[in-house]
């Protein structure tokens, strides 16, 4: 009986301890208002205030209004478009109260979440960042293929997406060093 036991305790033991090492290796959102902490600086390219002032940054709010309540009634959905899974995953980030759907699309809607990249020592080193979950493009296609994401057909409200004039309102490059 006392081994039984003891073998019950170590098998519990090895699977709390898979479980936690699985949840740790799951990256979880921080939400943009930790990434503005360092990227609203001149030397990140003040990306956090362009993010701020665009229409990602509002995404959400756009959920609230009475137009987008009728958008999503026309299309079937019974709850409020600010409730609903099929309107919220493209206009901001669910599931994670660090990364409050309040800020819309939000920096890790695109660049993945961020809770093992976002340190310094981290993100200074841009494979290191990249292994720990920050996701980088290559170039304009693979920027626009991320886009194209939510920017479709599929959006009850779909226009004709221009890519390069989108991009251009949105561009957030942090400058070369000299």
């Amino acid at each position: 009986m006392k081994r039984t036991l003891s073998l019950l305790a170590l098998a519990a033991g090895v699977v709390f301890t898979a479980t936690m090492a699985g949840a740790q290796a799951a990256h979880t959102y921080v939400g943009a208002k930790a990434c503005g902490m360092c990227h609203k600086t001149e030397k990140q390219g003040g990306q956090f205030g362009i993010w701020e002032k665009t229409k990602h940054a509002q995404a959400y709010a756009t959920l609230t209004t009475q137009a987008a309540n009728d958008i999503a009634k026309a299309k079937g959905i019974t709850t409020p478009a600010a409730n609903s899974p099929a309107c919220l995953k493209c206009h901001a980030i669910v599931g994670d109260a660090k990364a409050d759907v309040k800020n819309g699309v939000q920096c890790e809607m695109c660049h993945g979440p961020g809770s093992d990249y976002k340190s310094l020592t981290v993100m200074k080193d841009k494979d290191r960042a990249v292994a720990a979950g920050l996701k980088v493009y290559k170039d304009n296609a693979a920027i626009e293929k991320q886009c194209r994401t939510c920017h479709n057909e599929k959006s009850p409200t779909a226009k004709e997406f221009k890519f390069a004039e989108r991009w251009a309102k949105i561009r957030h490059p942090v400058p070369k060093k000299p």
